[in-house]
């Protein structure tokens, strides 16, 4: 009997992990088709590439303005990537996130998904993979337009790319679980709070370093900076991009490389955790009051 029994879930565990797996493959081809297909290719192409250096231009007046146009400085480097990388905040985040009021307000069709068998946090995450490509496109034309433009001080051969993609990776998982979390909060309110996930990226900006080091803070606003992951992933990949240019910037300067991952090992376990008890209570809610077919667009 307990063989039997030890067989039953050992099957039942090997279809949950084929069915978590078909949502999320499933999903992350559907939020390409819907990410992508709005126009034809050739404009696609246009605004992805007009997009993101629209918005470093911002940023690369400001700079010149204030230093003078110091774009050989290492700061510029520090700033530049940081800003660079942090697209990837809200485009996680508010790929998964967004993906509630998508298939709730706009195609009616949350409801079927929740009927169908499919595991719903792995399709949320899964729709948010398209906006993590299209931001990974955001991601590469700003730091090419830096390097050829701006005279960005980045040499490839120097990089570390294991360390790279591992602090990268893991960034992805974190900012997932964030996106969990916002999806489960967008489940129990109004379509016209549909900036959410822009809304908190925007928030985070101002503790994470993205732009300049957390020492520019009142002292009572730094523990949030310390407390946020992004704040070491950010460093990580400066770390890993421009090496010790990145390493000399006072605020995680007294953390090695290895410490660095260990918190933001920890940081993501945390959130990871965090997401699963705050999606499913936050869903739990939803169901109760019968919002998961709610239209609220009105």
């Amino acid at each position: 009997m307990s063989g039997t029994t030890q067989t039953s879930w050992r099957s039942q565990g090997e279809l949950n992990i084929r069915e978590s797996v078909r949502s999320f493959l499933t999903a992350a081809w559907l939020g390409w088709q819907i990410e992508s297909n709005w126009t034809d290719p050739f404009l696609f192409a246009v605004y992805s590439v007009i997009k993101p250096i629209a918005g470093a231009a911002i940023l690369v007046v400001m700079y010149g303005i204030i230093t003078q146009g110091a774009f050989d400085s290492p700061l510029f480097a520090y700033i530049y990537l940081g800003n660079a990388f942090y697209i990837y905040v809200g485009s996680v985040m508010t790929g998964v996130s967004w993906a509630v009021i998508d298939d709730r307000e706009h195609y009616k069709t949350l409801k079927y998904i929740y009927v169908a068998p499919i595991h719903v946090p792995f399709y949320l995450v899964g729709r948010g993979v398209a906006r993590f490509l299209t931001g990974t496109i955001s991601v590469l034309v700003t730091i090419t337009a830096g390097v050829l433009f701006l005279n960005l001080q980045l040499d490839l051969a120097a990089v570390n790319w294991p360390m790279f993609f591992a602090a990268l990776t893991l960034g992805i998982v974190m900012l997932a679980s964030m996106g969990l979390v916002l999806a489960g909060v967008t489940m129990m309110i109004a379509h016209h709070v549909w900036f959410i996930g822009d809304a908190v990226a925007g928030a985070l900006y101002l503790f994470s370093g993205a732009i300049f080091p957390l020492e520019v803070l009142p002292n009572w606003l730094r523990p949030v900076g310390f407390a946020m992951p992004l704040t070491y992933w950010l460093e990580l990949l400066r770390r890993a991009m421009v090496g010790q240019v990145a390493a000399s910037f006072p605020t995680l300067s007294q953390l090695t490389d290895g410490q660095l991952f260990v918190i933001l090992i920890g940081l993501t376990v945390v959130f990871g955790f965090l997401s699963i008890i705050v999606f499913r209570w936050c869903e739990h809610q939803a169901r109760e009051r019968g919002l998961i077919d709610v239209v609220t667009n009105y």
